[in-house]
């Protein structure tokens, strides 16, 4: 029940999101204007991952994720008011509204995320290294895409961890897409498990979008690297149900008319109905209890001011007192 819970919130809140977006975009389309300007890239079909994963973390725990980082920062327990109003760049956001949807980052905890591709890796294994040498027993979680997984800071990151024996989980979401690059003619091996393998960790596999198969090989590599027994690596199959970004036309994929029909919320709700789990009034409530808090995100959001260009340089450093 929790799992879906969680993913239906996500899934209301990058709904929610997706309107505030394009509602004053136009004419044309614009990224610089309206209510939410820049970039937007959204995680739906990609809630699985976050919801199975951080199932087993705790706010001491520690989560760097991608460029499309929603579904993660909500699974984590990021404050969603304080996140929605970072997303529309306003002062009672995560960072003040400098960081906006793709740079958020949340010390209470320990998330962060990053619009290079495969940033978050090194940082996830300096706080790991960080709670080793502490003696405590949180871990951090490095979450990255498939395409991303060819990046030289995996690999650097993968081996630095494993002879270490780093408190670490990485985590690849492979939704077959790099921006516009299938994985086939970009990747070298067809599992990037493997690659786990080749750098002395365990390396799993989960197909289908199967939330419940990722919250249980998250169980084992959450309980390896809280044991001291060094990192592992989880790949989801996932699916990007939308574009790379707002405005991506996709005609690149020759799949998208069959890409509601994998939705995994519907998916797993009729397999918990199935189950007895569920019954329709507690689907009405969930979304209803859902919608509710993501709409008091986007009211806290519009209401707090936008940044005065006055204060553009405050913030930037970390400022002291000298006295």
């Amino acid at each position: 029940m929790s799992l879906y819970e969680m993913m239906v919130l996500s899934r209301t809140f990058e709904e929610a999101i997706l309107r505030e977006y394009h509602a004053d975009k136009g004419p044309g389309f614009d990224i610089g204007k309206g209510l939410v300007p820049g970039e937007m890239h959204l995680s739906a079909g990609q809630e699985p991952v976050a919801a199975g994963v951080c199932a087993h973390l705790t706010t001491a725990d520690a989560v760097t994720a991608t460029h499309r980082p929603h579904h993660f920062a909500i699974a984590h327990r990021v404050d969603l008011r304080r996140m929605t109003a970072e997303i529309f760049g306003r002062v009672d956001g995560l960072g003040r509204g400098r960081g906006g949807h793709m740079h958020l980052f949340d010390p209470d905890t320990h998330f962060s995320c990053s619009g290079i591709i495969a940033e978050g890796y090194p940082p996830a294994l300096g706080m790991a290294f960080a709670f080793q040498r502490q003696g405590k027993d949180a871990i951090a979680v490095a979450v990255t895409g498939e395409g991303a997984a060819n990046q030289g800071a995996f690999h650097e990151s993968l081996n630095l961890a494993a002879l270490w024996k780093l408190p670490v989980v990485f985590v690849v979401e492979d939704n077959d897409w790099g921006i516009s690059v299938p994985r086939t003619v970009s990747t070298s091996v067809g599992n990037n498990a493997d690659r786990a393998r080749a750098n002395g960790m365990p390396g799993v596999r989960v197909e289908d979008n199967d939330v419940e198969a990722v919250w249980e090989a998250a169980r084992t590599a959450v309980q390896r690297a809280r044991a001291g027994d060094g990192p592992s690596l989880i790949e989801v199959h996932t699916l990007r149900m939308w574009g790379h970004f707002e405005g991506d036309a996709q005609g690149y994929r020759p799949e998208l008319a069959e890409v509601t029909s994998h939705d995994p919320i519907p998916a797993y709700e009729s397999t918990l109905l199935a189950s007895g789990v569920l019954d329709a009034t507690a689907i009405d409530r969930i979304r209803a209890a859902a919608s509710e808090r993501v709409e008091d995100a986007v009211a806290f959001a519009k209401a707090s001011p936008v940044p005065d260009p006055a204060t553009a340089h405050d913030y930037v450093f970390n400022e002291r007192s000298t006295r």
